[in-house]
């Protein structure tokens, strides 16, 4: 058996935070965000609305997408740093909530990898025959634990959800490949404390390199070339990290995604959103080989090959 996505959603809160809008506040500039960043723009969601909400919207939507009925999803797994409240988590508010009366529900915490580590968790499960449908969110409120005063950080990150339901797809489809790793020793480097913490450089100099090599050990693991890689989906964090993966498999720019410029650093929700935008403009097509790829605090990182379809 091969497990794949059949169903893909998304949720962005409406309220537009802009570069301008941050010159108002804090001592930077339109310019120097988009040169280093990237990043025009992020949404923030509002007050009232929790990790879960945005959850719930991103993952009805993709329940419908796959055509399949709450009651048939067997396992919730959500990837968040930003839980409403330590517990219950956040999986089992969207287990009450969508009606997935059978489903069991658990949250993965691994920064803004977590999407990888839940879609390589839901895997195991389909394969091995456990469970037939699994639903992997990523969702985050990243702008509660942002220090908007400072402006290493302030400028970077943005809420959202993304979500997927897996399930066996046809032969030759699904995930071909995957690693995931950690390297404890550089978790100094991002943190949180009561805000999140980041020593820019050092994290930078850990993505730049890892990015790369993960893309290029999945593509190796699946038996593939760089030519065989259609798209690429990194962890839409920063666009000189983003770029360097994209150099490193040859890839076109067109064939690589970006979201980061108007969503931020949506953390473990970045991949997921990143996907399912790609999807409605229709950048990605049946059994094209698609690249995934994320580094996180912990440190993490996590990486799929696979090719498109059901």
């Amino acid at each position: 058996m091969n497990a794949g996505i059949i169903g893909v959603g998304k949720y962005v809160p409406e309220q537009v935070i802009t570069n301008k809008d941050l010159e108002l506040r804090m001592d930077t500039s339109d310019e120097w965000i988009r040169t280093r960043t990237g990043i025009e723009e992020r949404r923030i969601a509002p007050d009232d609305v929790n990790t879960s909400d945005m959850a719930y919207i991103a993952a009805k939507n993709a329940i419908e997408d796959s055509g399949l009925q709450p009651e048939d999803i067997d396992l919730i797994l959500v990837a968040t740093i930003t839980p409403d409240q330590p517990f219950p988590t956040v999986a089992c508010i969207l287990q009450e909530k969508l009606g997935c009366t059978k489903a069991a529900a658990m949250d993965l915490s691994a920064a803004c990898a977590g999407f990888m580590y839940g879609m390589i968790t839901a895997k195991q499960f389909i394969e091995n025959d456990a469970y037939k449908n699994v639903l992997v969110v990523g969702s985050e409120k990243l702008s509660k634990i942002t220090d908007w005063n400072d402006r290493n950080t302030a400028v970077l990150f943005g809420d959202g959800a993304g979500a997927c339901v897996m399930s066996t797809v046809s032969e030759g489809r699904g995930i071909l490949s995957f690693e995931l790793g950690a390297d404890g020793s550089g978790g100094k480097h991002l943190y949180q404390d009561d805000y999140i913490v980041m020593n820019g450089r050092e994290v930078f100099k850990f993505a730049v390199r890892q990015m790369g090599e993960s893309s290029v050990n999945v593509i190796e693991k699946a038996g593939l070339s760089k030519d065989d890689v259609d798209f690429l989906i990194p962890h839409q964090a920063n666009i000189r990290i983003m770029e360097s993966a994209r150099q490193r498999l040859e890839l076109p720019e067109e064939k690589m995604s970006k979201t980061v410029h108007k969503y931020g650093n949506t953390s473990s929700a970045s991949i997921p959103l990143s996907l399912a935008d790609d999807l409605e403009n229709g950048k990605i097509k049946d059994d094209d080989i698609v690249v995934m790829v994320g580094f996180g605090g912990g440190l993490t990182w996590g990486a799929i090959a696979m090719r498109w379809g059901k």
